[in-house]
């Protein structure tokens, strides 16, 4: 399947085109024929299988990885700002958040102060990195990744290990910043289901692009509305795929035409 996401019902230029992208590692290929072009204020989400090469594709966008083949195009006005799975910090050497933040070279305090202030975050500006909470670790990673004021953030499977009332918080709080910021989100998700309700265009990726879609709105649905509340019914939708082949729970490709179920019993 070849698509172009997303949809440009402006005219607008996109900030980054890839055409034609393959990736290949020792004659096993990563990623085949990805077209995908990111336009300006877009929110993309982006799911798939285990070892479906979404970590390929971030790497190939941000220039950690050189396509085989294919072109990647960046507008001249690009500025992306990263937010990684996480960081690998040195337990015994302590940093504080404010000290981490300054590591970016140029930056003014009131610089700092405002994107702390931003992400509700201001409480952490004296407390050392290794001792945040998951949930904090991703808000101060997200500050740090809006201090260059990007268009375009990037975000490789923020709401890991994070429960599904977290996933709506954090969910909230990246559409907040990206209103505020008038940004393009691609965000890459380790859940194949449950996305961003936000998102105007979902990617199913194993290799190739699988299919794409948008999310459904769980708050048209009463049900969920009464078991989870308000706030995560708005901030979290549902990605149904449209492929010939089924996810197993981890995330793993099921080669058949039944049910993912059955599948995942066929293998037992």
């Amino acid at each position: 399947m070849n698509i172009t996401a997303i949809h440009n019902e402006q005219n607008l230029q996109p900030l980054i085109q890839l055409k034609n992208i393959n990736v290949v590692f020792a004659q096993k290929t990563a990623l085949q024929n990805i077209n995908l072009n990111i336009y300006p204020n877009s929110i993309i989400t982006i799911v798939g299988p285990n070892g479906g090469g979404k970590s390929t594709l971030l790497k190939t966008l941000l220039k950690l990885q050189t396509p085989t083949s294919g072109e990647v195009i960046y507008s001249k006005n690009v500025r992306i700002g990263y937010v990684p799975q996480k960081i690998h910090l040195d337990h015994s050497l302590p940093i504080t958040v404010e000290r981490f933040l300054s590591l970016k070279k140029g930056l003014k305090t009131q610089e700092i102060s405002t994107a702390l202030e931003q992400l509700s975050i201001s409480h952490l500006r004296k407390n050392n990195m290794q001792k945040l909470s998951g949930g904090e670790m991703q808000r101060v990673l997200l500050a740090r990744a809006i201090l260059n004021k990007p268009n375009l953030l990037v975000l490789d499977e923020p709401t890991q290990g994070v429960d599904i009332t977290g996933q709506a918080e954090l969910y909230q709080l990246i559409h907040q910043t990206q209103q505020k910021l008038n940004c393009a989100v691609l965000m890459v998700s380790h859940d194949l289901h449950i996305v961003m309700a936000d998102s105007k265009e979902v990617l199913c990726i194993n290799q190739h692009i699988c299919c794409a879609g948008t999310p459904d709105v769980l708050s048209n649905d009463p049900t969920f509305m009464r078991l989870w509340g308000n706030q995560l019914s708005q901030n979290v939708g549902f990605y149904t795929h449209h492929h010939n082949h089924h996810h197993t729970l981890h995330g793993d490709v099921c080669g058949c035409n039944s049910s993912a179920v059955h599948c995942q019993n066929k293998d037992k």
